[in-house]
């Protein structure tokens, strides 16, 4: 217990992780965010168990009805409930940003802490590879998979972050090559640390604030390349659906009035995504010790 100061006082020197709790507590902005986020986690997940609508089986009798007590937002062109529809999008939307980002965040993770690690040759010829993969228009391959293959959520997840880790990975390798050289990596090798205990057990771990920030951004682009295939009518197969699904299916309605086809679906997307990045910036300002306030 550390010594008590003239007057009995006592100061208790809070951890790193704390102060950047307390940092992301005192941006309202980033509260504020994450509020949205935690919304629409409930209404996507939570909201079907509320709200009764099949969204399995079209109903022929109710194409294209306007709000009214019955469908709140009224009908799409398929006799779906697009109230109920936007809370399966939505649901869509989140597994695959989320499945999509924890897959490109462990692949660039460990791509990034070698390379970083070994340095010479190894270093050099990884991250050519990144760069060549980098220089590759992906949406294209993804467009192109998602048009051979039959597209559901596992399969969408896994196209998108198979070609998403390549950011993270030039993060982490950034990360790396300042800690590698720390006392604390040092005296891991004096002291007969295998490779893999340093890149598990050492770096990856002190490189935390660096992916945790990543993901954010990481789950915001996995969800605009699934709203952009959905959009081209490359999305997933029917009666599956993501909001860029049904902003390209009411895209032909908007000169229409149908306003409640385009307008919901697209406010919840552009809202969730803004949320995301919102919440990245906060957590980069937070866990970055040169931007914090206090």
């Amino acid at each position: 217990m550390p010594a008590a100061p003239e007057g009995g006082e006592v100061y208790i020197v809070a951890s790193g992780w704390r102060l950047a709790f307390r940092e992301f507590a005192d941006n309202r902005l980033a509260l504020a965010a994450a509020a949205v986020l935690v919304f629409f986690i409930l209404f996507s997940f939570v909201g079907p168990l509320v709200y009764h609508s099949n969204q399995s089986i079209s109903n022929p009798l109710q194409f294209d009805q306007t709000p009214s007590g019955a469908h709140i937002l009224g009908t799409d062109d398929t006799g779906f409930d697009e109230f109920g529809r936007i809370m399966l999008g939505g649901q869509t939307a989140l597994e695959i940003g989320f499945l999509a980002a924890a897959l490109a965040t462990i692949i660039g993770t460990l791509w990034g802490a070698i390379a970083g690690l070994l340095r010479g040759l190894i270093d050099g010829a990884m991250m050519r590879f990144v760069d060549i993969l980098l220089s590759i228009p992906y949406l294209l391959i993804v467009l192109v998979l998602a048009t051979k293959y039959h597209a559901t959520v596992i399969s969408l997840a896994l196209v998108i972050g198979l070609f998403a880790w390549l950011i993270p990975a030039r993060l982490v390798r950034g990360e790396v090559l300042t800690l590698r050289e720390r006392d604390f990596v040092q005296a891991a090798r004096v002291m007969g640390a295998t490779r893999s205990r340093i890149v598990l057990r050492h770096l990856i771990p002190n490189a935390l604030s660096v992916v945790i920030v990543n993901i954010t951004f990481q789950v915001a682009d996995a969800i605009l390349v699934l709203a952009y295939l959905g959009f081209l009518g490359f999305g997933l197969g029917y009666p599956a659906t993501s909001w860029g699904d049904m902003l390209g299916n009411a895209q032909q309605y908007v000169a229409s009035g149908y306003w409640w086809l385009v307008y919901p679906v697209g406010g919840c997307l552009v809202l969730v995504v803004l949320a995301f990045n919102v919440v990245g910036d906060a957590l980069r300002d937070a866990l970055d010790v040169r931007l914090r306030r206090r």
